[in-house]
């Protein structure tokens, strides 16, 4: 439960910032990359103070398997946890579409309507997508655990997960121009297939031929970024 409600929390201020940026009419249209990147810091921070004490805030996938084929997580636990997040994820998007619904309706440009649920190639290439989303996870999975287990924060915890929740606002900000990003598998594979699903005006392709990088480059970027930080420092 707590991973559940973890990761609809990080859906419905993530992808609720990026509504409120891309939709038509709303008080927050054309406001910029930087609320996207506030939205997503926070969208992560919070659920991290929240439940972050029950089930170390996982909230993606990546993280969870990429712990697990480490040698880090049990494996019995790994299946659970990622059926909750893919569940908080389609459930906070439905909230994210439930409060925006009328400036869903205005909104004409498809690729700005499926941009609020997953993500998209600025350029139309798996290939840069995959290498930006690697990189993005590597540095977002690698960071959090030399955050969270840095003694300067053992006795502040609640620190640790500020620290990373500018982690992930830097992250969207600094390499997020090129994919959303994602960095996460179920932060996109769920909305996407919700995009698929809902009759929304205006809304065109889900565009699945991208969506297997999301989900691919995410769980490699977190198992590389684990099994550098299990040499490096455990």
């Amino acid at each position: 439960m707590a991973e559940f409600f973890g990761t609809a929390f990080l859906l419905i201020l993530g992808n609720g910032s990026v509504a409120n940026v891309e939709l038509k009419g709303t008080k927050g249209t054309k406001g910029g990359w930087i609320l996207i990147g506030i939205g997503y810091g926070c969208g992560v921070l919070i659920p991290a103070m929240m439940i972050g004490h029950v089930s170390g805030n996982h909230i993606n996938p990546a993280f969870t398997i990429g712990l697990a084929l480490n040698g880090m997580f049990p494996w019995n636990e790994v299946v659970p946890y990622v059926v909750a997040q893919f569940a908080g994820a389609i459930v906070g998007q439905l909230v994210v579409v439930w409060c925006y619904k009328p400036y869903y309706d205005k909104t004409t440009d498809p690729e700005a309507i499926l941009g609020t649920f997953s993500t998209i190639d600025a350029v139309h290439s798996n290939k840069d997508g995959m290498i930006n989303e690697f990189f993005g996870s590597f540095i977002l999975f690698f960071g959090a655990l030399c955050m969270t287990g840095n003694i300067a924060f053992e006795s502040n915890i609640g620190l640790a997960n500020f620290c990373v929740g500018i982690l992930v606002g830097t992250l969207v900000v600094s390499l997020g121009g090129a994919t959303g990003p994602a960095l996460n598998p179920a932060r996109d594979l769920g909305p996407r297939l919700l995009h698929a699903l809902l009759p929304l005006k205006h809304k065109g392709s889900s565009q699945w031929d991208y969506s297997w990088v999301p989900v691919l480059a995410p769980i490699l970027g977190a198992t590389a970024a684990v099994f550098a930080y299990k040499q490096l420092f455990v």
